[in-house]
């Protein structure tokens, strides 16, 4: 199973409603007391964050339905079509959402129904953070505690230094800049996390900084003109720094020409990387004085990255196959 977060089922409020009140009633997401959440969650964020997502939400919506879940789609029949080529044989693999449709239980049935008596967990965060990574395990943990007959289990924390997905990664960049050109800067925009989480032991801040120096050491690119930063803050308290948003605003102030952004921790194209960086991103540059700016998209289901998930795969499946 290939593992994500997941999307609404809709641009609507109601449907991003539904989706918010899975995700924010994770205590992995949000570490606050939970008394403090609940009201704060219940009688201000739901109420009115809604609307407000949906409208985002709609300026990235597909005649097709959410671009996280179709791609999921296409990297899960990708990957299936690939380790068949490689194996001679079929190795099912299916899509599993932590917060959205089809659920990690509803995944987890299916291969349970196509006679999957061991089963590989591929959570497709390369940087692994409990936030994100662990909520999948959680999921998994809660379905299989209800099965009679448990499965061999193996689960895949992350490949944040997987040479198949660095260079996949570096095959998506040049591919861009074969097109356009390089940039006179290039910003590697990573989820953020808050300071306190990391401070705690979370190790998600490591691996983005060990993911950015090996993508920079493998481009054709001076490393003084590659820039990390963290987008995607919520609420008041300190986010891991620097923060992408403000970047955006700052170069973009000072005239820059030829600014690309690439992200590296998303697997698949969705809000935070269709809205969020190319669209308010990309206005918030421009908008500041900036010019030339250029979103380099997710890996998707390019290729490279099917090719990179099943290295990744197979070197998990030692013995199974």
């Amino acid at each position: 199973m290939v593992a994500n977060v997941g999307s609404p089922v809709a641009p609507t409020p109601r449907a991003v409603r539904a989706y918010l009140r899975r995700f924010l009633a994770d205590p992995r997401v949000v570490e606050l007391p939970r008394l403090r959440w609940w009201l704060l969650r219940n009688l201000v964020i739901l109420p009115l964050r809604p609307r407000r997502s949906a409208e985002l939400y709609r300026r990235i919506w597909t005649s097709d339905g959410s671009p996280l879940l179709l791609t999921a789609d296409r990297q899960a029949a990708g990957l299936e079509a690939e380790l068949g080529r490689r194996y001679g044989e079929t190795v099912p693999v299916v899509p599993g959402m932590a917060y959205g449709r089809p659920f990690v239980a509803e995944a987890l049935r299916d291969l349970r129904r196509r006679g999957c008596r061991r089963i590989l967990i591929l959570p497709l965060f390369p940087q692994y953070s409990a936030t994100t990574t662990a909520s999948v395990f959680d999921a998994v943990a809660r379905e299989l505690s209800t099965w009679r007959r448990v499965p061999e289990l193996r689960m895949i924390s992350d490949y944040h230094d997987h040479p198949a997905y660095i260079a996949a990664l570096v095959a998506s960049a040049e591919a861009a800049w074969r097109e356009n050109g390089k940039p006179s800067r290039l910003l590697l925009s990573f989820h953020g996390l808050p300071v306190r989480y990391a401070a705690a032991g979370d190790p998600y801040p490591e691996q983005c900084r060990a993911t950015a120096t090996l993508l920079t050491e493998a481009l054709d690119i001076e490393s003084a003109h590659v820039v990390t930063g963290y987008q995607s803050r919520f609420g008041r308290e300190p986010w891991l720094e620097p923060a992408t948003d403000r970047l955006l605003k700052k170069w973009g102030a000072e005239g820059l020409e030829g600014l690309d952004v690439l992200c590296p921790g998303f697997a698949a194209d969705c809000l935070e990387t269709l809205e969020e960086i190319d669209i308010t991103g990309r206005q918030v540059f421009e908008d500041a004085g900036g010019r030339a700016f250029q979103y380099i998209s997710a890996l998707n289901d390019r290729p490279e990255h099917i090719a990179a998930l099943a290295e990744i795969v197979i070197g998990n499946l030692g013995g199974w196959m």
